[in-house]
């Protein structure tokens, strides 16, 4: 019942000219995305998890939640830099009903393989509902490798991993991990690898990219559900030159929210520190009309 499976969007948080959260704009996202298909994974890297208050986080949740409805999977990332923060917010996250959490590894610090296994198991142990590791070392600095994926992924509440390292060897090294649990699920991050991350045996995907073009990333699952592999790698490939041109001008996250907004959904001002010039937004521009928006 709680397996996340299909299409997630990582959704981005939006916030008023005051910049606090925005919580109207937000529930129009939720259903913009619902509308095409899709489920909604909620303080993510695309929602700027660091950039929000705890207090932040919970409400981006219930938004989510209630605008979302019943037939809508909600999943909530937690992670926190330490063990007991990440517990903290995970308790109070999972009393809203969401259908699953993400736990980023904690960040700064260098841990060795044997404490990622500790603070994971903890934070396992403590909840109660299912926890998907995250994996995006680039950001971290922290890499989970297939061996300690291996050790965590006999908990019975670590029920998956979203790998977002970025290249097929990494996806397919968990996917060898996964063959090996029966209630252990991959889900792809990197939008480049939705299409082969399904055919290969992911149960989901996490899209960033899904904010600007949610009706095109859903048809990938669709098409492949249908079995017609040849227009899901199709839709893929159009994926693939919408994300090279707008994610060569800047930090990723930050574009996906300025293209959101240019497409007329009012989702504010980033919080991470990035400044786009005429010249940047000319770009984004000329990179969205390019494409079919079929929302």
């Amino acid at each position: 019942m709680n397996n996340i499976t299909g299409v997630y969007t990582a959704i981005v948080t939006p916030f008023s000219a005051d910049g606090k959260l925005n919580s109207d704009t937000l529930r129009q996202q939720v259903k913009r995305q619902k509308q095409a298909g899709n489920n909604i994974f909620c303080n993510g890297t695309n929602g700027e998890f660091f950039m929000l208050s705890g207090q932040e986080k919970i409400q981006v949740t219930e938004v989510c939640l209630e605008a979302g409805g019943n037939d809508t999977g909600v999943m909530s990332h937690i992670g926190e830099i330490s063990t007991r923060d990440t517990i903290r917010l995970g308790k109070q996250i999972e009393k809203l009903g969401v259908r699953a959490v993400s736990v980023i590894t904690p960040w700064f610090a260098a841990l060795r393989p044997q404490e990622l296994i500790t603070h994971f198991r903890a934070v396992a142990d403590a909840l109660t509902v299912p926890v998907y590791l995250y994996n995006i070392p680039a950001r971290t600095g922290n890499t989970l490798t297939p061996d300690v994926v291996r050790v965590l992924a006999d908990h019975p509440n670590i029920k998956g991993i979203k790998d977002s390292a970025g290249s097929w060897e990494s996806l397919h090294g968990f996917h060898e991990v996964s063959r090996q649990f029966t209630d252990f699920d991959v889900l792809t991050g990197p939008d480049s690898l939705i299409y082969k991350g399904f055919t290969e045996g992911s149960a989901g995907c996490i899209s960033g990219i899904a904010n600007i073009i949610p009706a095109q990333v859903n048809a990938v699952y669709r098409h492949l559900r249908e079995n017609n592999a040849a227009a899901a790698e199709a839709v893929q490939a159009e994926i693939n030159q919408i994300r090279t041109d707008l994610y060569s001008i800047a930090f990723s996250p930050a574009v996906v929210k300025k293209a959101v907004n240019l497409l007329g959904f009012n989702v504010g001002e980033s919080r991470y520190p990035v400044e786009f010039t005429q010249d940047d937004t000319q770009k984004i521009l000329t990179v969205i009309k390019t494409f079919t928006l079929r929302d």
